[in-house]
C-alpha cells in the first residue's frame, strides 16, 4: 500500500488554509501551523504547537506566510530539517529574498524550491496556478505529481526565476487593478460611475464582473498586495529603473489600508 504523502502548511491564512482544506480532501496528511489562527480549518488537518514540529515528519513543507515573516520562519525550521524534504517558498517576495532563505536552510539540505503563486487563490484553492523554480524542481514535480496541480515548472532555472516572473506580472495585473479602482472611485465622487465603466470596458476584456473584482480584490487583499508591490519595487529598482508606477500602485493600496 503506497504511503500517504506528508505535507505541512505554515501559516494557516487566506491562501495556506485554503491549500490545507483542500490537501486533506485529496487524501494528503496535512500539518499545519499558524500563531494566529483565524480561518476555519478541516478536522483532518492535523495543527501542531510550532512551526517546527509542523516540518518534522513532512515530505513537503510549504511557507504560506507573509513575506515579512519568511526569514525568521526558515531559521525556526532549519535544523529539523533533512535532505529528501522539499522547502517550498510561497510568499510574495521578490528574488533576493527568495535566494536569502535558500541560504538560511542550505546546511539543513532540505531541497529548497521557489514557489509563487501566479493567481488569486479564493477562486480555485489548491488548483490555482503555480509556478516552480531551483535545481530540485523535476523531482519536486515527480514527488507531487499524483495530486495532478496546476503547476509549471521552470527547467534548468534558480531559485529567483519564479519569484522574477510572479512580480513582473504583478506590476501589469496589480497596476491595471489600482487604476480600474482609482479611476471608479472617482467616477462615483461625480455621479459617473456608468460613464467610467463604459471608458474601462472599451480597454479591458471582462465586462463589468472584472471591473469590480478589481476594486474589490484591491480593498480585500490591500496588506498583502503592497508588500508585493515593495518587493516589487526593489527588484526594479536593483536594475535602475525608477518604478514611478508601481510606486503609486503601492502608495494607491497603502491608502486602501489607511483611508
Amino acid at each position: 500500500m503506497e504511503e500517504k504523502l506528508k505535507i505541512a502548511i505554515l501559516g494557516l491564512g487566506e491562501a495556506g488554509s485554503a491549500f490545507a482544506n483542500d490537501l486533506v480532501k485529496m487524501n494528503v496528511v496535512v500539518f499545519g501551523f499558524d500563531p494566529d489562527l483565524k480561518r476555519t480549518i478541516d478536522d483532518r488537518v492535523i495543527l501542531c504547537e510550532s512551526n517546527r514540529a509542523a516540518v518534522t515528519n513532512a515530505d513537503i513543507i510549504c511557507s504560506v506566510n507573509l513575506s515579512s515573516a519568511s526569514c525568521d520562519v526558515a531559521e525556526e525550521v532549519k535544523s529539523a530539517l533533512h535532505h529528501k524534504q522539499f522547502y517550498c517558498e510561497m510568499n510574495t517576495s521578490g528574488p533576493d529574498k527568495k535566494i536569502r532563505i535558500g541560504s538560511i536552510l542550505k546546511d539543513s539540505g532540505v531541497q529548497y524550491i521557489d514557489l509563487a503563486i501566479m493567481a488569486p487563490v479564493p477562486q480555485k484553492g489548491i488548483m490555482t496556478p503555480m509556478l516552480a523554480s531551483g535545481t530540485s524542481v523535476e523531482s519536486f514535480f515527480e514527488k507531487i505529481k499524483s495530486l495532478h496541480l496546476n503547476l509549471t515548472i521552470m527547467p534548468n532555472s534558480m531559485v529567483g526565476d519564479a519569484a522574477t516572473d510572479k512580480l513582473l506580472r504583478s506590476i501589469v495585473y496589480k497596476g491595471i487593478a489600482a487604476v480600474v479602482s482609482e479611476a471608479m472611485e472617482a467616477g462615483a465622487a461625480f455621479g459617473k460611475e456608468e460613464y467610467v465603466k463604459k471608458q474601462i470596458n472599451s480597454l479591458i476584456l471582462g465586462g463589468d464582473e472584472m471591473i469590480d473584482r478589481f476594486v474589490e480584490g484591491s480593498k480585500t487583499h490591500a496588506v498583502r498586495r503592497k508588500e508585493e508591490m515593495e518587493a516589487v519595487i526593489d527588484m526594479i529598482e536593483s536594475k535602475n529603473i525608477n518604478p514611478i508606477i508601481t510606486r503609486g500602485t503601492k502608495d494607491y493600496l497603502h491608502k486602501l489600508i489607511n483611508p
